[in-house]
């Protein structure tokens, strides 16, 4: 504002670092008090997305975790937004699903307005654009895949509002993981058997190499036919066979030393009830 009052002022080049002392003196003074300075949260998730020949597959895991606790096995992080059009959710699980609940509430006003299906590009914007008012406050990391009349779409939208557009995409704290399984067997027009099985290994991959994603793998497989949503697709750490028999014998472990103190009781009420077994 200043410059622009002062155009004949000499402009100064380079990096401004004036709010670094404000910064560093905010930072101490939080530090002193009861406050402390907001950290970032870490959340656990993998979250999957391809294109392939006949439409787009989408795949995720389905462990919530509070922390370092699993909150929920098997939670669904696969939402509907439009009958064509799905998204994925990584980050606060409630922030990701109220973020596509809106966004389906959207989507119904516009086809109902226009009597036409959205594009899955205005979803996208749509999203971008609701997630950048909100300044990264809103953390809901989303893959959003679809076929409409232009073709298959695949986006992954971030918490601050930027997108991509990618043929495979990949996100949440198991996304480094996933994204190798694609970047090594990833071809272009895959068939949709090879795809399913591609997203699977990948979100396998990410549920194996990380303690915030686990239980089942879900896919949701969008074609021009339809939607197929594939609740518990595959469950890669299902519980196997115990091989051992983990149990001793007595006496294995010595006795010590054995006091016994005996009680002296008297039987004051007695009281009989049958339970409900129905």
């Amino acid at each position: 504002m200043l410059h622009t009052l002062n155009p004949c002022q000499k402009q100064n080049g380079g990096f401004c670092f004036e709010n670094s002392r404000r910064n560093a003196v905010l930072e101490s003074s939080l530090s002193e008090g009861t406050n402390k300075a907001p950290s970032a949260r870490k959340t656990g998730t993998t979250i999957a997305g391809m294109v392939c020949k006949d439409g787009v597959v989408l795949g995720a895991d389905t462990r919530a975790t509070d922390d370092m606790v699993v909150a929920d096995k098997n939670c669904m992080k696969i939402h509907y937004i439009a009958p064509k059009i799905y998204c994925c959710g990584a980050g606060v699980a409630a922030d990701a699903e109220m973020a596509t609940q809106i966004m389906a509430s959207n989507m119904e006003l516009h086809m109902l307005n226009t009597g036409r299906p959205p594009l899955v590009a205005m979803v996208t914007r749509q999203l971008k654009q609701m997630l950048f008012r909100y300044q990264g406050h809103m953390g809901s990391s989303v893959i959003v895949g679809g076929v409409d009349v232009t073709g298959a779409h695949l986006y992954s939208v971030y918490p601050h509002g930027s997108y991509d557009k990618l043929p495979f995409l990949t996100m949440g704290s198991g996304a480094a993981a996933a994204v190798s399984v694609f970047e090594d067997r990833f071809k272009p027009n895959m068939e949709l058997g090879e795809a399913k099985k591609l997203v699977r290994d990948a979100i396998a991959a990410g549920i194996f190499c990380d303690l915030g994603s686990g239980s089942n793998v879900d896919l949701c497989v969008i074609t021009d036919a339809g939607v197929q949503f594939l609740r518990g697709y595959d469950k890669p750490t299902a519980k196997g066979q115990r091989e051992g028999q983990y149990r001793y014998k007595p006496g294995t472990t010595a006795v010590l030393t054995k006091t016994e103190t005996p009680l002296s009781l008297d039987v004051v009420d007695e009281c009989v009830q049958l339970m409900d077994t129905e």
